[in-house]
């Protein structure tokens, strides 16, 4: 037996295990060899003995008890124990979880015993019975090793015979009888042995043992030596325990009159119930059971969703409520009845009203929102029409997200956003199935629940950052949801019924068109939402981004003013997006810095010009590096489309002496590879007609760099720029500083149309490009492009890498 097994196995009402032996006082214990003894007037005891520690329980004079042993200090003391001959000592642990305890540990008064037997299991559990013989007091600890030994005391229990004593005596008796006859498996020999005991003190300890108590009661019994008062703390004890005792057998008389016998459970199921009419409680399974049979009429779910529900509800019925799976079922109708199969808010679709509130939350936009009038038209005139799915493409901070709360709001309905980013599991979007511990719906039930009507604007945010892995493709269980042909009968995997999914408008959002699925793609309508340019940024920041923080901090108009200037500052030298959220937070400080001067009364208004920027946002963070890579052959201007708006990148290429290989850096993905790859490739076989002494290319490496090493790059369109780069370097002839070009180039030299045609010219526009190079067959996309935008800069078309040349380099 290990150290952490009970050392004594003591049952709580366990008559028979605790055997009373009268006259405990008549029996001389036989001399002992572990040292001398000490006079009594009734028996001797040795100075100093051997302590057995036990937990849980107490030995009490007079009574023999069964104890498993199992600690190695245990069994050392008793290698050295002889039966009905050694004294030991046994004390009770303070706190049963100690598995070494020392004498800090034990109650210092316990009961002297004898070892009347020892029993050793073959597996080496070693089970005792002792027989309690005298309380004693522990005197002076002598050791604990390899067993504890101490110096004792013995204690004596007298007590002065008295009327009331003997009254008492013959109150606890009765009461013990009583409880022993209620007890079951108690033979009628405990109450003959119970009436022989004329000692208090005796009787005292033998009930005491007996009765149902925690370990600490029973050790002040032990400590107390005055009968009398023993006997008072027993008898109210007792008490209360016929009091269990004989409601218990009310409740089974009661019970055992309407029950069958072998019919366990509804035994059981009749049990709680009369001990709830006892407690004056009406049968609250009966009432859970009829509330959730209502739950299920008022959800007016399908005629086949509704009769599984209740062939669950009849399987709950029938089940005990600590079965495992009664919480499963219980959880499981709950949520059926919460879904919103039937509630749904009706549409208030006001064109003139939608509009209204669309120019109201957004500014520009207008292709956009004038997909959003012409859906809100339909669905008014056809309202049982089947909703698009409409997705919006855009970088960060173009208001993908105010668009669909903005939807929501013309139509009068509710507006749920859950993010797909980083999601992997397909249960996430269908739901564990029961089976498992701990399942739940999906993600999609999930919200519905919460919203409460079966027709909210659903927006799922950052599709195209779905992943996935073993445990399954979330964007191929999104097909179903956002296909209006199959979305009628959506099934979640924990529900395991038909969904309809129709009614919900949904809305899905990116970044990045690339990244989502083919197929996911094809079920969607897409929304471009490109960047937008200065003007559009100071508009925004005047309607919508300054009321907002100075709402936020605190402020007014009267207190703060921030001239337009410093707004078209910030959004130069502060900011590179092609949203506006980096816009906000930069008004913010100043909102900030404004809020502060004033809370500390320096300043009771403020006006922000753009000298006054450096100040609170510090040195300008973007400045045009043009300037630095003018008149430096070999350096050519691209432009690109990133997540969060067009770019400009430098294309840069130098050579040294080698055999003509190249070298490509700049964190580039294989796309750009093959594109620089090519671009050599063009400049090596028309380097005659191009006026390249062709030995170069023998006698040199060329090494092909794209700056901003650690931000990664891929794509097509930078070829005319890579192509560009390498011609300015063989020919010695620098590229024209405010000259720019995008294009996916060809081995035959043939230049490529392109895609985020507007935002490489705001990006163009930002960095103070004059002249944009762009393939021909560009052309029809550049009346989408705003005028603003367009404003200031010259577009040259090309179709070939010999125009590219002859605009960039100014040569033929």
């Amino acid at each position: 037996m290990s150290g952490s097994l009970k050392d004594f196995l003591y049952p709580e009402d366990g008559w028979l295990d605790v055997t009373s032996i009268t006259g405990p006082a008549e029996a001389q214990t036989q001399g002992s060899s572990e040292g001398p003894l000490v006079n009594s007037q009734e028996f001797n005891l040795p100075e100093e003995i051997g302590i057995l520690a036990i937990r849980n329980a107490v030995i009490y004079p007079g009574t023999v008890a069964p104890l498993a042993v199992g600690r190695e200090k245990s069994k050392a003391l008793l290698a050295v124990v002889k039966p009905n001959e050694t004294v030991i000592g046994v004390l009770t642990q303070r706190r049963p979880d100690t598995d070494k305890p020392g004498f800090a540990e034990l109650y210092k008064v316990g009961t002297a015993a004898t070892v009347l037997k020892v029993m050793r299991a073959p597996q080496g559990a070693i089970s005792i019975f002792v027989h309690g013989i005298a309380r004693f007091e522990v005197v002076e600890p002598v050791a604990t090793e390899p067993y504890l030994r101490a110096k004792i005391r013995l204690l004596k229990a007298g007590t002065k015979m008295t009327k009331r004593l003997a009254a008492l005596m013959v109150n606890v008796r009765r009461t013990a009888n009583r409880v022993i006859a209620l007890s079951p498996n108690v033979p009628e020999e405990v109450s003959v042995l119970l009436e022989e005991i004329d000692d208090p003190s005796a009787l005292a300890d033998y009930l005491a043992a007996n009765v149902s108590l925690n370990t600490e009661e029973r050790q002040k019994l032990l400590d107390e030596l005055d009968a009398s008062k023993r006997l008072e703390r027993i008898s109210l004890a007792l008490a209360n325990q016929l009091e269990v005792l004989e409601l218990s057998n009310k409740i089974q008389g009661r019970v055992r009159e309407s029950v069958e016998k072998n019919q366990r459970e509804y035994f059981l199921q009749e049990q709680l119930k009369a001990i709830q009419t006892e407690l004056g409680k009406e049968d609250s399974r009966a009432e859970e059971i009829k509330q959730l049979n209502e739950n299920i009429k008022k959800a007016k779910m399908p005629q086949k969703v509704e009769a599984e529900a209740i062939r669950e509800l009849d399987r709950l019925s029938k089940m005990m409520p600590v079965s495992p799976e009664y919480s499963v079922i219980r959880t499981y109708l709950d949520f059926v009845c919460e879904l919103p199969w039937s509630a749904a808010t009706g549409d208030r679709i006001d064109i003139n009203k939608a509009e209204r509130i669309l120019n109201h939350d957004h500014y520009d936009l207008k292709k956009v929102k004038k997909r959003i009038l012409e859906f809100l038209a339909v669905r008014k005139l056809n309202p049982a029409g089947k909703s698009p799915i409409l997705c919006f493409i855009g970088p960060p901070g173009v208001g993908k997200t105010s668009l669909g709360k903005s939807i929501a709001r013309a139509m009068g309905r509710k507006f749920i956003r859950i993010s797909l980013g980083g999601i992997r599991d397909e249960a996430d979007i269908r739901g564990h199935r029961r089976t498992y511990i701990g399942a739940l719906p999906g993600r999609i039930l999930q919200e519905l629940r919460k919203t409460g009507v079966k027709n909210p604007v659903f927006m799922l945010d950052e599709l195209d950052k779905i992943g996935a892995d073993f445990r399954g493709d979330p964007a191929s269980a999104l097909l179903e949801v956002l296909d209006p042909e199959q979305n009628n009968s959506f099934t979640d995997h924990y529900l395991d019924q038909p969904f309809d999914l129709s009614n919900v408008m949904f809305i899905g959002t990116a970044n990045y068109v690339e990244p989502i699925p083919p197929a996911l793609h094809d079920r969607m309508e897409i929304i471009e939402l490109p960047g937008y340019t200065e003007t559009e940024k100071l508009n925004i920041a005047k309607k919508y981004l300054v009321p907002r923080q100075l709402s936020e901090h605190g402020l007014s108009k009267t207190l703060l003013n921030i001239k337009d200037e410093s707004i078209v500052s910030i959004i130069r030298n502060y900011t590179r997006e092609a949203g506006v959220r980096n816009l906000e937070r930069n008004i913010a400080a100043v909102c900030r810095a404004v809020a502060t001067e004033i809370a500390k009364n320096k300043k009771k208004q403020a006006t922000i010009n753009a000298s006054d920027l450096a100040k609170i946002l510090g040195p300008t963070q973007y400045e045009s590096e043009l300037a630095l890579r003018a008149g430096i052959p070999g350096v050519a201007t691209a432009l690109a489309y990133t997540p969060v708006g067009g770019e400009i990148l430098f294309i840069e290429s130098a050579s040294m002496p080698g055999k003509g290989s190249l070298q490509l850096t700049g964190h580039i993905g294989d796309v750009m590879k093959e594109s620089a790859q090519t671009a050599f490739s063009i400049v090596k076989a028309n380097a005659t007609r191009m006026g390249i002494d062709a030995k170069q290319f023998s006698k040199y490496d060329y090494h092909i760099h794209v700056p901003a090493g650690a931000v990664p790059k891929d794509g097509p369109s930078a070829g005319t720029a890579m192509f560009t780069s390498l011609a300015s370097l063989l020919l010695q002839k620098p590229v024209r500083p405010d000259v720019a070009m995008t294009g996916e180039i060809t081995l035959r030299g043939l230049v490529l149309p392109i895609g985020g045609l507007k935002e490489k010219i705001l990006a163009a526009k930002r960095a103070g490009i004059k002249t944009v190079i762009l393939p021909t067959r560009n052309k029809k996309d550049l009346p989408e492009v705003p005028k603003e935008a367009k404003k200031g800069l010259t577009f040259k078309f090309v179709k070939n890498t010999n125009e590219v040349l002859k605009i960039a380099l100014n040569t033929d």
